[in-house]
């Protein structure tokens, strides 16, 4: 399964649980010996020198004791402290830091170069923004940039929970986040994508419930991976219909379906309104072009790309809305179940399987909020939105958050800025599209399709230059390597 997410509330519960067991400090003790050896692990044999910038609380408590285990194997470390400790354990570490012979400087004026600089001044402790002497030091972390730079717990500045900077003030971007007990989901998702660099996960002994998060993983979706039989022919594989093109937006249902055809759809039936006398797609003549009201079963269905949001687009969604089949709404159906109330309560009335795939304007509208609310918490928007639709929300954007309305979250790791790209959401709906046509359940198909979409761009391995029309190919390949179990 994926890496279990836990909100900050949660970790406080699970650290209170541990420490009532254990003598006093030792959880920071063994935050500091995991953070010294994955640190020592990267820095090789060689003495280096480094620097760790540490804050009053526990995250600085972890920071002196990082300091002594890293000292122990023989590298030079000069801690920063940046306001004297208040918590009795982070006390306790500074004072074994000093006694050691450690050096400690207040503030930053003795800053100099460092091979490696951590960051361990609030961690999940910090519900304010960075200012004065904390946002001069995340600027100056920040800045050394030929300096390795580890954030311990999270990078300050960060929310735990939602991915986004402390009232909008940013702070420390890490190359490495060594986080403790479990993974945090604000460093999957929004900034944190950024921020965090890679993260590792140090459990430091303490034993993890079962978690409502996850970060998406293959075996989430296991039944996807599972080869085809070879007894098999396209009938087994469903009926998918794409319906979308308003006047101008013909391409948009066109990638759709030729997304859908890449990803094993049986047969995949498109509908341009605006164009209805198109019959043939030159590119992929494999796909049939016609009202669906002429295909007598459909296994699912997807709706909005390219609609617009006229009479008659409004009258295309109101017949998917009464589709019985499971039906993915993006683009310009979102906008319209935004704007029309009865629409709306159609889709929350709705007994098969329903997939909103908004992006954090469309997501803000059918939230009647705005953009910046939707980033500012990317997890919650994403569960508020199922629970008051009733349906499976993929929140695309940076760490793509997937939420159904049971409370059941996942995050995205997979993807980047190369499917920022005209299109991209067209395939991505394309594509769970035809998971569903082929039996796949709700769950499986949109975090598989989710996390194929993202792994397409993953194998560009660039941040630009991928067109839309190209991520099916590329997706559907790491597909088969996960069913043959090769990479090509």
């Amino acid at each position: 399964m994926g890496l279990p997410l836990f909100d900050v509330a949660a970790l406080r519960a699970l650290e209170a649980e541990a420490a009532r067991t254990l003598a006093p400090g030792a959880l920071m003790q063994r935050a500091g010996a995991a953070a010294a050896r994955q640190i020592a692990q990267r820095l090789g044999t060689t003495p280096k020198a480094i620097a760790i910038v540490c804050g009053a609380g526990n995250n600085g408590g972890d920071g002196y004791a990082c300091a002594l285990e890293l000292a122990r194997r023989g590298h030079r470390v000069e801690c920063f402290a940046l306001a004297k400790p208040v918590a009795v354990d982070a006390e306790a570490a500074a004072q074994a830091w000093r006694a050691s012979g450690g050096i400690v400087h207040d503030g930053l004026e003795a800053a100099r170069s460092f091979d490696t600089v951590l960051d361990a001044m609030f961690g999940i402790g910090l519900s304010r923004p960075l200012q004065g002497v904390f946002a001069a030091a995340a600027e100056w972390i920040n800045a050394q940039r030929s300096s390795l730079r580890v954030a311990l717990d999270v990078p300050s500045g960060l929310d735990a929970d939602r991915g986004s900077w402390v009232a909008g003030q940013p702070g420390v971007v890490a190359d490495l986040t060594i986080t403790f007990i479990a993974a945090k989901p604000g460093l999957f998702t929004a900034a944190g994508c950024d921020a965090a660099g890679e993260v590792v996960v140090e459990s430091i002994g303490v034993e993890l419930p079962g978690a409502q998060m996850m970060l998406v993983d293959p075996a989430d979706f296991g039944p996807v991976c599972m080869p085809r039989a070879r007894d098999s022919h396209k009938g087994d594989y469903g009926n998918l219909g794409v319906i979308g093109g308003g006047i101008g937006m013909i391409g948009a249902p066109l990638l759709a379906a030729r997304a859908a055809l890449r990803l094993g759809a049986g047969r995949v039936f498109v509908e341009c309104i605006g164009a209805p006398a198109l019959q043939f797609d030159p590119l992929f003549p494999e796909l049939m072009l016609r009202s669906l009201r002429t295909v007598e079963r459909l296994h699912a269905l997807v709706v909005g790309c390219g609609l617009g949001t006229d009479d008659t687009a409004r009258a295309a969604l109101s017949g998917a809305l009464a589709a019985r089949c499971p039906v993915v709404f993006d683009a310009d159906a979102l906008n319209l179940l935004a704007q029309d109330v009865a629409l709306a309560t159609s889709l929350q009335q709705r007994s098969e399987a329903s997939i909103l795939t908004p992006h954090p304007l469309e997501a803000a509208r059918l939230l009647q909020t705005t953009a910046h609310d939707v980033q500012a918490d990317r997890p919650g928007s994403a569960r508020t939105l199922a629970s008051k639709t009733g349906a499976t929300v993929v929140l695309k954007g940076a760490g793509t958050v997937i939420a159904q309305a049971d409370g059941r979250v996942w995050i995205n790791p997979t993807g980047g800025p190369a499917l920022a790209t005209p299109g991209s959401g067209d395939v991505l709906g394309g594509m769970i599209g035809a998971l569903l046509a082929q039996g796949f359940s709700p769950t499986d198909a949109t975090l598989a399709a989710v996390w194929l979409h993202g792994a397409a761009a993953d194998r560009h391995r660039g941040d630009v230059g991928l067109v839309a029309g190209e991520i099916a190919g590329r997706a559907v390949l790491r597909l088969i390597e996960l069913r043959t179990g090769e990479s090509r």
